[in-house]
Protein backbone atom coordinates (compact mmCIF):
# COMPACT_ATOMS: atom_id res chain seq x y z
CA UNK A 1 0.00 0.00 0.00
CA UNK A 2 1.21 3.17 -0.46
CA UNK A 3 2.07 6.09 1.98
CA UNK A 4 1.25 9.94 1.45
CA UNK A 5 3.50 12.64 2.39
CA UNK A 6 1.97 15.16 4.93
CA UNK A 7 5.20 16.14 6.68
CA UNK A 8 8.88 15.87 6.20
CA UNK A 9 11.71 15.65 8.15
CA UNK A 10 15.25 16.76 6.71
CA UNK A 11 18.92 15.46 8.35
CA UNK A 12 21.92 17.24 7.29
CA UNK A 13 25.65 15.91 8.01
CA UNK A 14 26.93 19.40 10.48
CA UNK A 15 29.55 21.52 8.26
CA UNK A 16 29.01 19.48 5.40
CA UNK A 17 28.79 22.50 2.38
CA UNK A 18 27.32 19.97 -0.37
CA UNK A 19 24.43 18.82 2.55
CA UNK A 20 23.66 22.49 3.14
CA UNK A 21 22.89 23.35 -0.87
CA UNK A 22 20.55 20.54 -1.12
CA UNK A 23 18.70 21.51 2.02
CA UNK A 24 18.15 24.32 1.19
CA UNK A 25 17.02 23.78 -2.49
CA UNK A 26 15.15 21.31 -0.83
CA UNK A 27 13.66 23.40 1.38
CA UNK A 28 12.35 25.88 -0.76
CA UNK A 29 11.00 23.05 -2.99
CA UNK A 30 8.41 21.44 -0.04
CA UNK A 31 7.67 25.15 0.99
CA UNK A 32 6.58 26.55 -2.73
CA UNK A 33 4.69 22.92 -2.62
CA UNK A 34 3.18 23.65 1.10
CA UNK A 35 4.29 20.93 2.35
CA UNK A 36 5.48 21.12 6.25
CA UNK A 37 9.22 19.70 7.10
CA UNK A 38 11.54 19.65 9.60
CA UNK A 39 15.25 19.91 9.69
CA UNK A 40 17.58 18.37 11.81
CA UNK A 41 21.64 18.19 11.68
CA UNK A 42 22.93 14.22 12.82
CA UNK A 43 25.69 14.01 15.34
CA UNK A 44 28.01 11.55 15.99
CA UNK A 45 28.06 12.00 19.57
CA UNK A 46 24.70 13.16 22.17
CA UNK A 47 24.62 16.95 22.02
CA UNK A 48 21.64 18.23 22.49
CA UNK A 49 21.02 19.07 19.11
CA UNK A 50 21.39 15.85 17.52
CA UNK A 51 18.63 15.06 15.75
CA UNK A 52 17.34 12.05 17.94
CA UNK A 53 16.21 14.98 20.24
CA UNK A 54 12.40 14.41 20.54
CA UNK A 55 11.82 17.56 22.55
CA UNK A 56 12.72 19.79 19.52
CA UNK A 57 11.31 18.00 16.53
CA UNK A 58 7.48 17.77 16.31
CA UNK A 59 6.75 14.40 14.82
CA UNK A 60 5.03 12.33 13.77
CA UNK A 61 6.82 12.59 9.94
CA UNK A 62 5.64 10.87 6.78
CA UNK A 63 8.97 10.73 5.14
CA UNK A 64 12.63 11.34 6.86
CA UNK A 65 15.32 12.31 3.62
CA UNK A 66 19.04 11.71 4.89
CA UNK A 67 21.34 13.84 3.10
CA UNK A 68 24.95 12.45 2.96
CA UNK A 69 27.21 9.42 2.43
CA UNK A 70 26.57 5.89 3.63
CA UNK A 71 28.10 6.63 7.30
CA UNK A 72 25.97 9.77 7.78
CA UNK A 73 22.57 7.38 6.60
CA UNK A 74 23.84 4.74 9.24
CA UNK A 75 23.95 6.75 12.02
CA UNK A 76 21.25 9.00 11.67
CA UNK A 77 19.07 5.04 10.83
CA UNK A 78 19.76 4.27 14.28
CA UNK A 79 19.00 7.04 15.79
CA UNK A 80 15.65 7.95 14.34
CA UNK A 81 14.72 3.74 14.12
CA UNK A 82 12.12 4.78 17.08
CA UNK A 83 10.32 6.69 15.10
CA UNK A 84 9.17 4.46 12.50
CA UNK A 85 9.74 6.88 9.88
CA UNK A 86 10.59 5.15 6.28
CA UNK A 87 14.25 6.97 5.24
CA UNK A 88 15.19 7.87 2.22
CA UNK A 89 18.90 9.02 1.47
CA UNK A 90 20.74 11.29 -1.31
CA UNK A 91 24.28 10.47 -1.21
CA UNK A 92 26.67 12.94 -1.10
CA UNK A 93 29.76 10.82 -0.38
CA UNK A 94 31.80 8.86 -2.44
CA UNK A 95 30.45 5.16 -2.22
CA UNK A 96 26.64 5.23 -1.55
CA UNK A 97 25.40 1.88 -1.77
CA UNK A 98 22.69 2.33 0.86
CA UNK A 99 22.17 5.90 0.06
CA UNK A 100 18.85 5.66 -2.58
CA UNK A 101 19.61 8.44 -4.83
CA UNK A 102 22.03 10.81 -6.58
CA UNK A 103 22.09 14.01 -5.28
CA UNK A 104 21.06 15.37 -8.77
CA UNK A 105 17.84 12.74 -8.90
CA UNK A 106 15.73 13.92 -5.91
CA UNK A 107 14.27 16.72 -7.06
CA UNK A 108 11.73 14.30 -9.93
CA UNK A 109 12.00 11.58 -7.40
CA UNK A 110 10.30 14.04 -4.54
CA UNK A 111 7.53 15.66 -6.91
CA UNK A 112 6.57 11.87 -7.88
CA UNK A 113 6.08 10.74 -4.44
CA UNK A 114 4.20 13.93 -2.98
CA UNK A 115 2.18 13.77 -6.36
CA UNK A 116 1.82 9.97 -5.99
CA UNK A 117 2.52 8.78 -2.92
CA UNK A 118 5.34 5.50 -2.01
CA UNK A 119 5.77 2.31 -0.83
CA UNK A 120 8.10 1.30 2.20
CA UNK A 121 10.21 -1.93 3.00
CA UNK A 122 10.97 -3.15 6.05
CA UNK A 123 14.39 -3.91 7.02
CA UNK A 124 16.30 -5.82 9.48
CA UNK A 125 18.17 -4.45 12.48
CA UNK A 126 19.78 -6.10 14.94
CA UNK A 127 20.41 -5.14 19.02
CA UNK A 128 23.20 -6.22 20.76
CA UNK A 129 24.14 -6.70 24.40
CA UNK A 130 28.23 -6.89 26.24
CA UNK A 131 27.19 -9.00 28.98
CA UNK A 132 29.68 -9.05 31.52
CA UNK A 133 30.21 -11.10 35.14
CA UNK A 134 26.14 -11.62 34.27
CA UNK A 135 25.18 -8.30 33.90
CA UNK A 136 25.33 -6.01 30.25
CA UNK A 137 27.77 -3.38 30.31
CA UNK A 138 27.08 -1.80 27.09
CA UNK A 139 23.71 -2.20 24.01
CA UNK A 140 23.42 -1.19 20.75
CA UNK A 141 21.88 -1.22 17.45
CA UNK A 142 22.92 -2.45 14.41
CA UNK A 143 21.83 -1.77 10.67
CA UNK A 144 24.98 -2.83 8.45
CA UNK A 145 26.92 -5.22 10.98
CA UNK A 146 29.11 -5.72 14.25
CA UNK A 147 32.64 -6.41 14.55
CA UNK A 148 33.96 -8.42 17.23
CA UNK A 149 38.00 -7.96 15.86
CA UNK A 150 41.87 -7.76 17.14
CA UNK A 151 43.59 -5.38 17.95
CA UNK A 152 47.09 -3.53 16.51
CA UNK A 153 48.88 -6.60 17.15
CA UNK A 154 48.65 -9.49 14.61
CA UNK A 155 47.66 -12.34 17.19
CA UNK A 156 44.36 -14.66 16.56
CA UNK A 157 41.73 -14.28 19.30
CA UNK A 158 39.61 -17.53 20.35
CA UNK A 159 36.23 -17.51 20.02
CA UNK A 160 32.99 -19.49 21.05
CA UNK A 161 30.23 -19.22 18.63
CA UNK A 162 26.30 -20.37 20.07
CA UNK A 163 22.94 -20.28 18.22
CA UNK A 164 19.98 -20.35 20.79
CA UNK A 165 21.96 -22.18 23.47
CA UNK A 166 23.60 -24.48 20.87
CA UNK A 167 27.20 -24.70 20.45
CA UNK A 168 28.26 -23.97 16.90
CA UNK A 169 32.13 -23.45 16.94
CA UNK A 170 35.12 -22.67 18.42
CA UNK A 171 37.72 -20.62 16.55
CA UNK A 172 40.65 -19.02 16.20
CA UNK A 173 40.87 -15.75 13.64
CA UNK A 174 41.55 -12.57 13.23
CA UNK A 175 37.43 -11.72 14.36
CA UNK A 176 34.05 -12.43 13.14
CA UNK A 177 31.70 -10.34 11.35
CA UNK A 178 27.79 -10.13 12.21
CA UNK A 179 25.92 -8.63 9.71
CA UNK A 180 22.40 -7.94 8.62
CA UNK A 181 21.31 -8.50 4.80
CA UNK A 182 21.52 -4.88 4.29
CA UNK A 183 25.45 -5.46 5.70
CA UNK A 184 25.82 -8.27 4.03
CA UNK A 185 27.18 -6.51 0.66
CA UNK A 186 29.95 -4.53 2.85
CA UNK A 187 32.66 -5.67 5.46
CA UNK A 188 31.25 -9.44 5.16
CA UNK A 189 30.96 -9.85 1.76
CA UNK A 190 35.04 -8.51 1.31
CA UNK A 191 35.64 -10.95 4.10
CA UNK A 192 34.26 -13.95 1.86
CA UNK A 193 30.60 -13.61 3.14
CA UNK A 194 27.46 -14.29 1.32
CA UNK A 195 25.53 -11.59 -0.36
CA UNK A 196 21.84 -11.79 1.32
CA UNK A 197 18.82 -9.84 -0.26
CA UNK A 198 18.20 -6.70 2.01
CA UNK A 199 14.47 -8.15 1.94
CA UNK A 200 15.19 -11.45 3.76
CA UNK A 201 15.08 -11.87 7.79
CA UNK A 202 18.79 -13.04 8.69
CA UNK A 203 21.75 -13.26 10.24
CA UNK A 204 25.05 -13.27 8.14
CA UNK A 205 27.92 -15.09 10.83
CA UNK A 206 31.56 -14.75 8.65
CA UNK A 207 34.96 -15.49 9.84
CA UNK A 208 37.86 -12.71 9.34
CA UNK A 209 41.14 -15.26 8.40
CA UNK A 210 40.50 -18.17 10.60
CA UNK A 211 43.27 -20.69 11.21
CA UNK A 212 42.97 -23.80 9.67
CA UNK A 213 39.70 -22.21 7.82
CA UNK A 214 37.52 -24.04 10.91
CA UNK A 215 34.71 -22.19 10.17
CA UNK A 216 32.69 -21.28 7.22
CA UNK A 217 30.37 -18.30 6.35
CA UNK A 218 27.02 -19.08 7.78
CA UNK A 219 23.19 -17.65 7.28
CA UNK A 220 21.14 -18.12 10.11
CA UNK A 221 17.44 -17.37 11.19
CA UNK A 222 16.94 -13.82 12.53
CA UNK A 223 14.61 -14.91 14.98
CA UNK A 224 17.43 -16.83 16.88
CA UNK A 225 19.68 -15.58 19.69
CA UNK A 226 23.54 -15.26 18.43
CA UNK A 227 26.29 -15.58 21.04
CA UNK A 228 30.16 -14.62 20.77
CA UNK A 229 31.96 -15.37 23.93
CA UNK A 230 35.42 -14.33 24.00
CA UNK A 231 37.60 -17.19 25.50
CA UNK A 232 40.87 -16.01 25.53
CA UNK A 233 42.56 -13.01 25.15
CA UNK A 234 46.68 -12.55 23.82
CA UNK A 235 45.79 -9.50 22.30
CA UNK A 236 43.42 -6.49 22.80
CA UNK A 237 39.56 -7.50 20.92
CA UNK A 238 37.58 -4.87 20.07
CA UNK A 239 33.64 -4.99 18.82
CA UNK A 240 32.30 -2.38 16.92
CA UNK A 241 29.10 -1.29 15.58
CA UNK A 242 28.61 -0.27 12.11
CA UNK A 243 32.30 0.90 11.88
CA UNK A 244 31.45 4.04 14.00
CA UNK A 245 31.31 3.19 17.91
CA UNK A 246 33.49 0.32 20.20
CA UNK A 247 33.72 -1.56 23.18
CA UNK A 248 37.10 -2.92 24.73
CA UNK A 249 36.10 -6.48 25.71
CA UNK A 250 37.74 -8.88 28.25
CA UNK A 251 37.93 -12.81 28.67
CA UNK A 252 34.57 -13.81 29.50
CA UNK A 253 32.57 -11.84 28.05
CA UNK A 254 29.55 -12.31 25.75
CA UNK A 255 28.23 -10.39 22.71
CA UNK A 256 24.32 -11.56 22.36
CA UNK A 257 22.86 -10.73 19.26
CA UNK A 258 19.13 -10.88 18.18
CA UNK A 259 16.59 -9.30 16.05
CA UNK A 260 15.84 -5.41 17.37
CA UNK A 261 11.51 -5.26 17.93
CA UNK A 262 11.94 -2.80 15.09
CA UNK A 263 12.50 -3.04 11.59
CA UNK A 264 14.26 -0.46 10.06
CA UNK A 265 11.12 1.20 7.15
CA UNK A 266 13.01 2.54 3.83
CA UNK A 267 11.79 3.83 0.47
CA UNK A 268 10.93 0.99 -1.63
CA UNK A 269 12.24 1.77 -5.60
CA UNK A 270 10.71 -1.27 -6.75
CA UNK A 271 12.29 -4.78 -7.21
CA UNK A 272 15.05 -4.56 -9.08
CA UNK A 273 16.95 -0.94 -7.48
CA UNK A 274 18.50 -3.79 -5.22
CA UNK A 275 20.07 -5.71 -7.94
CA UNK A 276 20.78 -2.96 -9.98
CA UNK A 277 22.88 -1.52 -7.13
CA UNK A 278 24.97 -4.73 -6.72
CA UNK A 279 25.67 -4.50 -10.55
CA UNK A 280 26.29 -0.86 -10.09
CA UNK A 281 29.49 -1.55 -7.34
CA UNK A 282 30.70 -4.50 -8.91
CA UNK A 283 29.36 -7.71 -7.39
CA UNK A 284 27.36 -8.70 -9.78
CA UNK A 285 28.48 -8.62 -14.37
CA UNK A 286 26.30 -7.52 -16.84
CA UNK A 287 28.63 -9.56 -19.51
Amino acid sequence: MKRTVGKMLIVTKPGDKAAEAVRTAMAGFLAERGVPFETCEHHTDARPESCDNEDRLRGPFDLAVILGGDGTYIGAARRLLHLGTPLMGVNLGRVGFLTQLERDHWRPWLAKVLDEGFRAAHRLVLKYAVVRGGEAVARGLVINELVVSRGELARLIRLAVAYDDIDISRLRADGLIISTPTGSSAYGASAGGPLVHAGLAACCVTPVCPFLNGFRPMVLPADGVLTVRVEEQACEVNLTEDGQGGVRLQPGDEVVVEKSPADLLVVDLGPGAYFEKLKKHGFLSER
